[in-house]
C-alpha cells in the first residue's frame, strides 16, 4: 500500500511539474505588466514571434499597450515599447538586469563558443583600443587599402569608360564590404618579397571571395538557427559550416597571415592568458566574423539603393563627397593618384552621416534583451509603475517603438537623407510629446550591450559609399524599381535584408 502511495505522489508531482513547465499555473501578480500566454502550452507565441516578430509585437502593443509579458517557447519576455523607459533599463545594474546570461546561451548555440566570465570585458577593451580613437585611424587605413585591392579604379580616357557593368546590388555591396573588412581584420596573404605582391593580392581576392560565399550560406540559416527551428537537413549544413569556419579561421592559420589586426590578436592573447583552450578560441574567431561583418554589407546596399531612388539625396551626398575631396587636395580623375580616404576625411561628411543614420533608422531592427536577476520596478512615461519578475527577460524592439514612431519621426516610412541634421550641419534633437528623447535611433543597441564595433562598422560603410560615388556613375537597371520588402525572418537580428536583389549598373565616371 505504501508503495502505491509513493508512486501516486511521484506521478502527481511529475504531472504538476510538467504543467508548471508548460506555463499552466503562471498568473499575473499585482503591479506586473499584462500577461499573455497564448493558447499553446509552453510554446505560447513562439511560432508567431519567429515567423514575423515585428507584426506580432505590433499586435500585442495594440492589445496590451506599451508594456506586456508574453510566453515564447517556455520563457517569459516582457516587451517594453515606451522609449522613455529605455534609459532605466540600459542603466540598471547587472545584478538586476543582465544581458550576458541571454547572450552566453545564444553564442553557445550559434557559434559553439562557451564564454568565460571575462569574455565581454576582453571584447570591449580590444574594441575601445582598436576600433575607436587612434586605433580606428589605423583600421580605416587598412580597410581603405583592401577596398583598393578589391575594386577596379583604373581610370582611362578611352572608350572603356563608357561601358556599363551590371550586377545585383545586394550581392555586390555585401561581397565587397564583407571582404574588405575581413581582410582588414583577419589579415592578408604573406607577400614573401616585392615580386610576389600581386600574386599575394590575387590570393587575397580569391580566398576572401571563398570565405564570403560560405559565410552567406551560414547567414541565410542564422535566424532559424537562433530560434532553434532548423529542419534536420539544415542543421547538418549548419554544423558543416561551423566546422569549416572553426578550421579556416583557426588561431594557427590566422597567425600565418600578415597584417592581422590588433583587435583580433589582443583578444586571442587575453583569452589564452585566461586559460581558454585553442579549439574554443577558434570558435571565438568565427563569432567575431559574424559580429563584425554580418551587418555592414546589407547596410551599404540599403544606403546606395535609397540614394539611387532619391536623386536629390544622391546629388547632396555626391556634392559633399566632391567638396571634401577638393578640400583635402584630391581628385578622382585620369592622371591623378588613387584617392585615399582617411578617418579624418570621413569626419567631414555630415550629409553622408545623416543619410547613413536615416538608412539605419529604416533597416536596423535589433531586439535588446536583459535577463531579470532580481525583482525590478519600472516606471513608464505615463506614471504607471510595473514590477518585472525574477527569471523573466525584458526586451526592447526600437524599430517599432522609436525608429518608426510617427510621434518621433514624421512620415517614418519615408527616406529623408537630411532628417538628422539642421541646415547648418549640426545634429538635430528629437522629441516625443514635447519631451526630449535620448534614444531616438538605436541601430547599435544601447547601454553596456551597445555594439563596441559601431564606429568601425560605420567607417566601412562610409568608405565604400564614398569610393562608389567618387569613381562611378550608378543607376538602377529599372528606373521604376520598387524598394523591396524586407525578409521578416531577419527582424531582431540587426540590419534587415531584402527578399530579393535589385539589378543595377555602374561605370567609371571618367
Amino acid at each position: 500500500m505504501a508503495l502505491w502511495v509513493i508512486l501516486l505522489w511521484t506521478l502527481t508531482a511529475s504531472v504538476l511539474g510538467g504543467l508548471y513547465l508548460l506555463g499552466v499555473f503562471r498568473r499575473r501578480r499585482p503591479n506586473e505588466p499584462p500577461l499573455d500566454k497564448g493558447t499553446i502550452p509552453w510554446l505560447g507565441y513562439a511560432l508567431d514571434f519567429s515567423k514575423d516578430s515585428s507584426k506580432f509585437l505590433k499586435r500585442m502593443q495594440r492589445k496590451h499597450g506599451d508594456i506586456f509579458t508574453v510566453l515564447l517557447g517556455g520563457s517569459y519576455f516582457t516587451f517594453v515599447m515606451d522609449p522613455f523607459c529605455f534609459g532605466t533599463i540600459t542603466k540598471e545594474s547587472r545584478s538586476k538586469l543582465d544581458f550576458r546570461t541571454y547572450a552566453s546561451k545564444l553564442v553557445l548555440r550559434v557559434f559553439g563558443y562557451k564564454p568565460i566570465k571575462a569574455s565581454h570585458s576582453i571584447v570591449r577593451a580590444a574594441s575601445t583600443k582598436h576600433l575607436m580613437g587612434d586605433g580606428l585611424t589605423v583600421m580605416t587605413q587598412a580597410t581603405m587599402e583592401n577596398f583598393q585591392k578589391l575594386m577596379p579604379f583604373k581610370l582611362s580616357s578611352g572608350e572603356e569608360k563608357q561601358v556599363w557593368q551590371e550586377d545585383n546590388l545586394f550581392h555586390y555591396c555585401y561581397n565587397i564590404v564583407f571582404r574588405a573588412g575581413f581582410l582588414a581584420l583577419y589579415g592578408t596573404e604573406p607577400q614573401q618579397g616585392a615580386d610576389n605582391k600581386e600574386k599575394a593580392h590575387e590570393q587575397d581576392r580569391i580566398h576572401s571571395n571563398q570565405i564570403f560565399h560560405e559565410f552567406r550560406k551560414y547567414d541565410r540559416l542564422f535566424p532559424r538557427l537562433v530560434h532553434n527551428m532548423l529542419p534536420r537537413k539544415d542543421k547538418i549544413e549548419a554544423e558543416r559550416l561551423k566546422r569549416f569556419f572553426w578550421s579556416v579561421l583557426s588561431v594557427k592559420k590566422s597567425w600565418q597571415k600578415d597584417n592581422v589586426s590588433g583587435w583580433l590578436s589582443d583578444q586571442d592573447q587575453l583569452l589564452a592568458e585566461n586559460g581558454v583552450p585553442e579549439y574554443m578560441r577558434d570558435r571565438f574567431m568565427f563569432m567575431l566574423l559574424l559580429a563584425s561583418q554580418g551587418n555592414t554589407g546589407p547596410t551599404a546596399f540599403w544606403l546606395l539603393l535609397y540614394l539611387m531612388k532619391h536623386p536629390e539625396a544622391m546629388k547632396a551626398v555626391k556634392d559633399e563627397v566632391e567638396k571634401v575631396l577638393r578640400e583635402n587636395g584630391q581628385e578622382a580623375k585620369p592622371g591623378s593618384p588613387p584617392i585615399n580616404i582617411t578617418r579624418n576625411t570621413l569626419n567631414q561628411t555630415p550629409i553622408l552621416d545623416s543619410a547613413l543614420e536615416e538608412t539605419l533608422r529604416l533597416i536596423a531592427a535589433p531586439t535588446l534583451v536583459r535577463v531579470v536577476l532580481q525583482e525590478t520596478s519600472l516606471k513608464t512615461s505615463s506614471g504607471t509603475e510595473y514590477v518585472l519578475r525574477k527569471g523573466d527577460s525584458v526586451a526592447m524592439f526600437p524599430h517599432i517603438s522609436v525608429h518608426m514612431n510617427p510621434d518621433i519621426h514624421s512620415e517614418p516610412h519615408e527616406f529623408r537623407y537630411d532628417r538628422f541634421i539642421n541646415p547648418d550641419g549640426t545634429k538635430k534633437d528629437f522629441y516625443k510629446n514635447g519631451k526630449r528623447l535620448k534614444y531616438f535611433n538605436m541601430p547599435w543597441g544601447a547601454g553596456v550591450s551597445i555594439c563596441p564595433g559601431r564606429f568601425f562598422a560605420a567607417a566601412e560603410i562610409k568608405l565604400f559609399v564614398f569610393l562608389m560615388l567618387s569613381y562611378y556613375d550608378l543607376e538602377l537597371v529599372n528606373r521604376e524599381e520598387e524598394i523591396p520588402e524586407v525578409d521578416v525572418s531577419r527582424w531582431g537580428f540587426g540590419m534587415v535584408q531584402p527578399v530579393r536583389d535589385v539589378p543595377f549598373r555602374y561605370r567609371l565616371r571618367f
